[in-house]
């Protein structure tokens, strides 16, 4: 073991001499696709038309795309070892193989387009500063650089980084040359002249500030193209951040400077008017020309080397099967030359279409929305809490993240709709073609930890408001140890749930120890088969218990968390060996019946069989009825519900509902009557149907052709009886498929959103508001007299004794006395008021 990790190590060590630094593999690709031909032809058009203000803010709002998008990029790049496919894997790592299989397509489609994008604005540069031959035309030209870079990316990426060298020699030199020019001819006055846009004769011309933008915002996109070789890298983790955030600041303070610089240099109608401003502005004007040749070519390669790696990726990942054999390597650096041929290939047909307009917006949108992704996708990982999210990066905060995510989804907006519109629509189709075809996920993404820290939420929501008749949904214990009826029970128990309840799956297995341990993993796998066979949303539970008797309390108590508990259980009927929820006899049975119910569990007891089952296959929707057997408690008002229930499942959803009960022969229209109106007022569309009594012949002859029948039932001397007491063995037999019911809780079908403990509260609320308005008013009542009792006092103390006024003075504080007194009384009086209005609010809400 120690020789195999050695030689593993060793393997790792002589491949990583292979692998490429942070300054060749992450800032050499992304700074020279940053520092681009908007920079050298569009920078000087921009602020021309925007004045140096807001060229300013724009520029500033550009790159902040950048810098949130990198933020976000170093926080998934530090938590995860990143491998090949850049920003395909850290998407389709975080969002799951139906987002990260839908971008990363698009993003290796849209970089290899890019080549023949940027090696035709290489091809018009050289044309340009040659003279015109027949023979020769920009599309060769286009043709022969992708041939050329082609070349350089078969060869691998050491090879395509040394020809990088050379274009950032020339980028330098050109940079150089401009500044120090811009320098020479720099005038603070006529910064300040052009730092308001333009006033032109014609409106027309004016471009808004988006417009401008949109003209712009390509020069920042080329941050991630570093990302893009994150399987060439050394190590990931620190040279994607550090790289990136290294681009990004750096061609932010170039940008910055050269638009003070232009601003400084050339009027603003000089710089609208003509393109080429950079190299008047320029000390060395040819050497302006060898930059726009170099960030062209520079910009193809880095495209030509991203988009294999991608597709390389996604290869890897299977995703595909079509694209299965690009995942195949070449050498030590594992080269995808099959991927650097097809790029090639797309971006050769491209060049020759000629149509690079028509598809220019959509590809730019196809990166923006990359962005988007990036940044929600670290903001989905950041919220769903999980604690193997600890990246290193420290400045991270999912709050950047979102805000990048809206900056990037305005900017779609804001850019061009239309084109916008197009790629989301691409990649809702790529992404509901893999929802559709994809099988079992390859990886662990961030999605079950974002529903599991949902749940967490909602469970805590849930917990702070009060339980109401209107909430109520069947939370079902389904009991079985019978694997020949665990098809027939967990189906019924689909019907039940209606799309709204929940189902736990339980088996018991009397019995400790590790032999029982083995026992449990097997019939948990064996229960989990059964349910995915059924295509069922239960969830499956195995416990192994000492004795069923006493241990079934402890289940159903400790069952669920918080305001999730269970309220209904569902078993079978003892089969003809009288075996039933524990493999036990019929008194037994009954005894953990009871239990159950003492516990506050509806009892659902479920009889059918193969035939029965033939039956619902077999018959139409349309001829199908449900029978609810009515004792006006609530019992009947869970069946009816159930009943109802049942009916929103595809299964039952054309079937009829019928009430029957039984009424004295003079008593039977009102009865009738009086079952409609409470069925309108519950919104259950069903039947009444009034019989003359409920015997077991009645019962039979009335439902024996019905699809499904629902009986109340009662738990008498050890025996699960009818509701009359009668014996279910001379009933059953003559009855179709039947659940046999008996309510621990009594559902208000007819309540209101205003009734309830809810309503309680608040008028208890309302009370003590009331309460507490009373006594506080009494307060300053008794605070006022108190003062007039105080001042009369000692207008009192200073009356002469012989003074007339000295009778009506004391008659006047006497009275002032006893009113305080009164009012004190009165106090009293309202705050015990408020004190019990406090302990019945405390009551309710408890």
């Amino acid at each position: 073991m120690n020789r195999s990790l050695k030689e593993r190590k060793h393997t790792s060590d002589s491949s990583s001499d292979y692998k490429l630094g942070m300054f060749p593999g992450v800032f050499t690709p992304s700074i020279l696709t940053i520092l681009g031909i908007i920079l050298f032809l569009r920078m000087g058009y921009t602020v021309g038309h925007a004045g140096l203000g807001k060229a300013l803010i724009l520029v500033a709002l550009a790159n902040l795309v950048s810098i949130l998008t990198t933020t976000s990029l170093s926080a998934i790049a530090t938590n995860i070892h990143v491998k090949g496919g850049g920003a395909y894997y850290l998407i389709a790592r975080t969002l799951g193989v139906q987002f990260g299989g839908a971008i990363g397509l698009v993003l290796f489609l849209a970089q290899s387009v890019s080549i023949a994008f940027y090696c035709m604005g290489f091809s018009e540069a050289v044309m340009s500063i040659i003279p015109s031959v027949s023979y020769l035309s920009a599309q060769k030209i286009a043709l022969l650089s992708v041939v050329f870079l082609f070349l350089l990316a078969w060869l691998g990426a050491d090879w395509a980084t040394k020809f990088q060298y050379i274009v950032m020699v020339l980028l330098v030199f050109a940079l150089a040359s401009f500044f120090i020019g811009g320098i020479m001819q720099w005038n603070y006055g006529q910064m300040v002249q052009n730092f308001a846009a333009p006033t032109f004769a014609d409106p027309e011309k004016k471009l808004p500030f988006w417009i401008l933008f949109a003209i712009f915002f390509p020069a920042v996109t080329g941050f991630t193209q570093g990302v893009n070789m994150s399987g060439d890298l050394k190590d990931p983790g620190k040279a994607i951040p550090m790289g990136t955030f290294l681009a990004v600041g750096l061609s932010t303070i170039i940008y910055l400077l050269a638009a003070i610089v232009f601003a400084g240099s050339m009027s603003n109608y000089e710089l609208v008017a003509d393109y080429d401003a950079m190299k008047k502005v320029s000390l060395v004007p040819w050497l302006i020309t060898a930059g726009v040749i170099a960030a062209t070519l520079s910009s193809a390669m880095a495209s030509f080397l991203g988009s294999p790696r991608i597709l390389q990726s996604i290869a890897k990942d299977k995703i595909f099967t079509v694209l299965n054999p690009f995942a195949k390597g070449v050498g030590v650096t594992d080269n995808p030359r099959r991927g650097v041929l097809l790029s090639g290939i797309i971006a050769g047909i491209t060049i020759l279409l000629g149509q690079l307009n028509l598809v220019a917006q959509v590809v730019s949108m196809f990166f923006l929305i990359s962005y988007a992704l990036i940044n929600y996708a670290t903001f989905y990982e950041a919220r769903a809490a999980s604690p193997s999210f600890r990246p290193k990066f420290r400045w991270f905060n999912p709050w950047l993240s979102l805000t990048g995510f809206i900056i990037c989804a305005g900017a779609i907006l804001a850019i061009d709709l239309q084109s916008g519109v197009m790629a989301i629509f691409i990649l809702v189709a790529i992404y509901q073609y893999l929802r559709q075809r994809s099988g079992t996920a390859r990886w662990a993404d961030s999605r079950r930890s974002n529903y599991l820290q949902r749940a967490k939420r909602n469970l805590e929501a849930a917990a702070k408001e009060q339980e109401h008749d209107r909430d109520w949904r069947p939370i079902i214990l389904a009991f079985t140890n019978d694997s020949k009826r665990l098809k027939s029970i967990l189906e019924f128990s689909q019907w039940l749930e209606g799309g709204s309840g929940m189902t736990a799956a339980i088996r018991l297995i009397k019995g400790e120890g590790l032999k029982i341990k083995a026992q449990k993993e097997k019939m948990y796998h064996e229960l989990s088969t059964h349910i995915d066979d059924i295509n069922s949303n239960a969830y499956p539970l195995v416990v192994s218990v000492p004795a069923i008797a006493r241990s079934l309390p402890v289940i159903i108590q400790s069952f669920g968390i918080g305001p999730l508990k269970a309220n209904t259980a569902l078993i079978n009927w003892m089969d003809e060996l009288g075996k039933g929820l524990s493999g036990v006899g019929e008194f037994d049975y009954a005894k953990n019946l009871r239990t159950g119910y003492r516990e506050g569990l509806n009892l659902v007891i479920f009889h059918a069989d193969g035939n029965r089952w033939d039956r619902i296959v077999n018959r139409k929707k349309k001829e199908q009825t449900i029978d609810v057997w009515w004792e006006n408690d609530a019992t009947s008002h869970l069946m009816l519900l159930l009943a109802y229930l049942m009916t929103r499942h595809d299964t039952w959803s054309k079937a009829d509902i019928r009430v029957l009960s039984s009424e004295s022969e003079e008593d039977r229209d009102n009865s009738d009557l009086a079952l409609q109106a409470f069925l309108e007022e519950a919104r259950i569309d069903a039947k009444p149907v009034i019989v003359s009594d409920k015997s077991i012949d009645t019962m039979i002859e009335m439902s024996s052709q019905a699809s499904f029948v629902f009986l109340p039932c009662r738990i008498r001397d050890n025996h699960v009886r009818d509701a009359q007491g009668g014996s279910l063995l001379k009933l059953l037999p003559y009855l179709p498929m039947t659940a046999m019911v008996m309510a621990a809780q009594d559902i208000d079908l007819e309540a209101e959103p205003d009734t309830g403990s809810q309503a309680e509260a608040a008028k208890a609320e309302d009370e003590l508001n009331k309460a507490n308005k009373k006594y506080e008013s009494a307060k300053k009542e008794v605070q006022q007299l108190k003062e007039k009792t105080q001042n009369l006092t000692a207008k009192l103390v200073e009356q002469p004794k012989d003074s007339k006024a000295l009778p009506k003075v004391v008659k006047e504080a006497d009275q002032a006395i006893e009113e305080e007194e009164i009012a004190f009384r009165k106090a009293a009086k309202a705050k015990v008021k408020a004190q019990d209005a406090a302990k019945t609010l405390d009551k309710i809400v408890k």
